[in-house]
């Protein structure tokens, strides 16, 4: 089964356009899971939700957190952090942090409609919070690639006792 190595994964986290899954733990135990943008900097995924999600309560409450961060074309690259997200900046103190939220947004719009989207939401709070992937596990996968063999794409507990890997 192929990974990525650590070159792979640092770029493909860094490709524009790349949505992060957050999964949250709520009270009752169920599991929730949100879309949302993110950053990749300094060996950490950053991600910000506003103050009035559910999911950021969850996270103030326990920071436990699963993030898959995926794509759909070939070849199908995956990174899953398994990990503890850490509240960097709480409500209140986005000025302090809105550099950050602009490089953020502009993995996912265009340079010249950035200012626009930060002025239009800079009334709603939102905290900003990091997994430092150090501290994390961490999982990757893709498909393979052109000369890379077929077989065994599958880690191997999936496959049957007996069977050829």
């Amino acid at each position: 089964m192929p990974h990525l190595t650590t070159k792979e994964y640092r770029k493909f986290l860094q490709e524009r356009g790349v949505l992060m899954r957050v999964s949250v733990v709520r009270e009752d135990g169920s599991p929730l899971v949100t879309p949302i943008w993110f950053l990749f900097e300094d060996e950490a995924v950053y991600f910000t939700p506003r103050a009035r999600s559910e999911w950021f309560h969850c996270l103030k409450r326990d920071p436990r957190v699963a993030l898959c961060i995926d794509e759909q074309p070939l070849p199908y690259r995956k990174v899953i952090v398994e990990g503890v997200a850490e509240l960097v900046f709480d409500v209140g103190f986005d000025d302090e942090w809105r550099d950050l939220y602009r490089r953020i947004a502009r993995r996912y719009i265009s340079q010249s409609e950035v200012e626009a989207y930060i002025q239009n939401t800079i009334d709603q709070p939102r905290g900003l919070y990091r997994v430092p992937l150090v501290a994390a596990h961490l999982k990757t996968w893709r498909m393979p690639i052109e000369g890379e063999a077929a077989e065994g794409i599958w880690h191997h507990r999936y496959y049957v006792p007996g069977k050829q890997l």
